[in-house]
């Protein structure tokens, strides 16, 4: 009796391993989605390694973290840089290097034959433009990605890294090209998925009045950042996006004797607050030789003001007021260890757009920044002069985007 109930153990034993077999083989894992990258170069901690890294090494960089649901099948280098790393990535994850972006999308088939194109050029020595941009070829290179999508009859999910384009023309082209074709686009900049502190946002659909920013290094690279970190608040305001109406831009001691005029100093005391270490405007003009200031005017009279304060501030922070007086304020705090995990709150949005065909945010969000920004620049090399920027007033939109924490880099 005991041998005959120990067979039908064994039996039992074998036909459940026979049935998960079987189970397993009804449902294989979903296949990854095949993309293509149009980089400048790919060299350690540059912006294809940080953001499409998390394709081949996980999330987490480490291999140990959470896999992606796309693979990196064809990457097109427009200006490699000595320390390029690409040859040696393409032979450890069997990614195909090619020589025209054309290729890079059809792998040689002559048609479309991937499900996303990611575009990163940040940090590459393009040349300057008589304003101070890096002269990025983001047009240039949507437009190629057009090329094949008109060739092949259909589209798949774009993201521009950062800025649509430096200027404001080439941006609102890549935007309309978009729209009108129905490809899915998204641009833009990792600091409004970073973590706040405290973890906070402008309420959904209130009136606003003014948000103060402080941001450091570059005007047109780090700029960029602080401008979509205003403009990511901004969007959320009663009635959604209005539109811009005028930009201007000062310098030196026009910055300070704006106070009270053009800005309110009770919140870029608060935005100073919130830096780690926090810092007082007294440190702050005793510090920057010259403070450079982006003043912006919406349609609905709601004011924005950007501060670059180099040699004092080494971080993203807003502050903001409601009609009524109450204000609000945060850090806008990125991981600053190798593994630059804000970065994944980026990827995350590029996966679930290309996945879905639906972007996490809006394109309108980045093509206002990236206009901004030009104007600004015009504005300063022209001596303050206020932009006029009726294109841009036109632009609306509300945003079904949230912003939510990430998991903190050590909890990976």
């Amino acid at each position: 009796m005991r041998a005959l109930w120990l067979r039908l153990c064994i039996l039992s034993a074998v036909m459940l391993a026979l049935g998960l077999a079987v189970t397993s083989q009804q449902a294989p894992p979903a296949k990854k989605v095949p993309i293509a990258a149009l980089l400048a170069s790919w060299f350690p901690n540059s912006h294809p390694d940080v953001i499409l890294g998390r394709i081949l090494k996980t999330y987490s960089l480490d291999g140990k973290g959470e896999p992606s649901q796309l693979q990196l099948v064809s990457v097109y280098l427009d200006r490699p840089q000595k320390n390029d790393i690409t040859e040696k990535l393409a032979a450890e994850y069997n990614i195909k290097i090619c020589n025209t972006m054309e290729e890079a999308l059809t792998l040689g088939t002559g048609k479309l034959a991937v499900g996303g194109v990611v575009i990163c050029t940040e940090w590459a020595d393009y040349p300057l433009s008589e304003l101070g941009q890096q002269m990025y070829p983001h047009r240039q290179m949507f437009d190629e990605v057009v090329k094949v999508f008109k060739a092949s009859g259909k589209v798949a999910p774009v993201f521009v890294d950062k800025h649509l384009a430096y200027t404001w023309e080439d941006s609102a082209h890549i935007f309309n090209t978009a729209r009108d074709m129905k490809i899915p686009l998204m641009a833009g900049s990792s600091v409004p998925v970073s973590w706040r502190v405290p973890a906070i946002d402008v309420k959904r659909d209130a009136a606003l009045k003014e948000i103060v920013g402080i941001s450091y290094h570059t005007l047109d690279g780090y700029g960029f950042h602080g401008l979509e970190m205003i403009q990511t608040l901004a969007e959320r305001r009663k009635g959604g996006e209005t539109g811009v109406k005028s930009v201007q831009c000062l310098v030196g001691q026009a910055v300070w004797d704006a106070a009270g005029k053009e800005y309110d100093p009770e919140l870029l005391a608060d935005a100073l607050a919130r830096h780690q270490p926090p810092k007082t405007l007294d440190e702050v003009k005793a510090a920057v030789k010259e403070p450079v200031l982006f003043l912006i005017t919406y349609q609905d009279g709601l004011r924005a003001s950007m501060f670059t304060l180099n040699y004092a501030v080494g971080h993203w922070a807003a502050a903001w007021r409601y009609p009524d007086g109450e204000k609000a304020s945060t850090l806008f705090k990125l991981d600053e260890s190798d593994t630059m995990m804000h970065f994944a709150g980026l990827m995350k949005g590029i996966e679930a757009m290309i996945l879905t065909g639906k972007p996490s945010w809006p394109a309108d969000r980045t093509l206002v920044t990236s206009g901004i920004l030009d104007a600004a620049l015009i504005s300063r090399k022209e001596d303050g002069r206020v932009v006029e920027t009726p294109e841009m007033g036109k632009i609306s939109y509300t945003p079904a985007w949230e912003w939510k924490e990430l998991p903190t880099p050590g909890n990976r």
